[in-house]
């Protein structure tokens, strides 16, 4: 049997190409904005994750380019090594003082950060309770550790409190919940788990990559939306979305993070997030603390969208934040109809199985602080045209 047998097999993109309407790996001659110039046309970008609108900002390209410029385009090692720069130190007391956490640790992705944090963490004797619907980082870090995984309905805290008490009570345990759901746009139910948390002796880790400049106030996240902050373990999170670079971090307590940063292989054997991602994402950061209006523009713009989109009957799912999840149900569907939206100058993301559950398709769409309501107007008379012929 060759192992590349699977390989030769696959066939379902194929498929899609030869239909056309394959919708991944559209190129971009632009940087991320609110419009793109995406296979050669402007297009009005409702897909990325860019919740502040800062990868255009000049102040954090130009903090990039200054870093660049001072410490050259990598550091050559990992961080346990010759890869430390004083940026990566300053950024993570920065990161600390504005999450108050005592610790934070960097890592070279947010995906990583997941990894390093898990695989660290959760040992032999221990286990995860985890939702259902947690980012494949998450589930992936599960893997990697040789702890015990106990699952929970999406969201569900009944189903949540089962797990719990299948957990032997001299174990160690940890519920680890994304804060914002990435495809589904709701939100964890923090105050419940916090409570069952205190209940059964449990700790908890919150993946707020999507949460860190949507959620709260001030963008802190899932945890300040609660009110919560002192009753969240761990929080991890990524700089490439509101912070608008490339990289990861978990914040904690300080022996927390000391700890991890001296066992996890994910960590340790990885070079260190290069200069200019460092120098960007520390420099978005001061743009959240100094303009916290960002953070409810960008509610203003995805609440005008939602409104919109209601009005033309779509269905939304059981979306609570700026990322709007357009139910379209049918694989095939959704790529016709994403096809169709492109075709108009609206560019959103087709999900399928298994990023989401087989029949719940969705064409997920998520808004800026830096959309205008004239792009979201053409959207919607671009989503009420297309979605008329369905």
């Amino acid at each position: 049997m060759d192992i590349f047998n699977k390989c030769y097999s696959f066939t379902d993109a194929k498929k899609a190409i030869e239909a056309g309407v394959y919708p991944y790996f559209h190129s971009l001659s632009s940087g991320q904005d609110t419009e793109v110039i995406m296979n050669g046309i402007r297009t009005i970008m409702i897909g990325s994750n860019n919740y502040l609108g800062l990868t255009s900002d000049e102040r954090v390209k130009a903090a990039a380019i200054k870093a660049v410029e001072k410490y050259g385009t990598g550091c050559s090692g990992s961080r346990f090594l010759n890869g430390t720069l004083d940026l990566h130190l300053e950024l993570e007391d920065r990161l600390g003082k504005f999450l108050h956490k005592e610790a934070v640790m960097t890592v070279s992705t947010g995906f990583q950060s997941n990894l390093a944090i898990i695989s660290a963490i959760a040992g032999r004797n221990d286990y995860i309770i985890c939702d259902r619907g947690n980012h494949a980082s998450i589930y992936d870090g599960c893997r990697l550790s040789f702890a015990k995984l106990v699952k929970y309905n999406h969201n569900d805290m009944e189903d949540l409190e089962r797990a719990l008490q299948s957990v032997p009570e001299n174990c160690g345990k940890i519920i680890i919940t994304d804060g914002v759901f990435s495809m589904e746009g709701d939100v964890c139910n923090l105050p419940e788990m916090v409570r069952l948390k205190e209940k059964y002796g449990a700790r908890i880790m919150v993946d707020d990559a999507h949460g860190l400049g949507m959620m709260g106030p001030t963008g802190r996240g899932t945890a300040e939306h609660y009110g919560l902050e002192d009753k969240v373990d761990l929080i991890v999170g990524t700089f490439s979305k509101s912070l608008a670079s490339l990289g990861g971090f978990v914040a904690g307590d300080e022996a927390v993070i000391h700890y991890v940063r001296h066992v996890s292989r994910p960590f340790i054997f990885s070079a260190s997030i290069t200069p200019g991602n460092a120098a960007s994402a520390l420099e978005a950061l001061n743009v959240l603390e100094q303009e916290p209006e960002r953070v409810k523009r960008l509610w203003d713009n995805a609440n005008y969208m939602k409104k919109g989109l209601l009005d033309l009957g779509l269905h939304l799912g059981n979306t609570t934040t700026p990322i709007l999840p357009v139910m379209t149900y049918e694989d095939m569907r959704t790529f016709i109809i994403a096809k169709q939206l492109l075709l108009e100058g609206v560019y959103v993301n087709p999900v399928i199985s298994p990023a989401v559950n087989p029949g719940e398709a969705l064409l997920r769409t998520s808004y800026t602080a830096t959309h205008t309501f004239e792009q979201l107007d053409y959207a919607i008379s671009k989503f009420e045209k297309v979605f008329k012929a369905f």
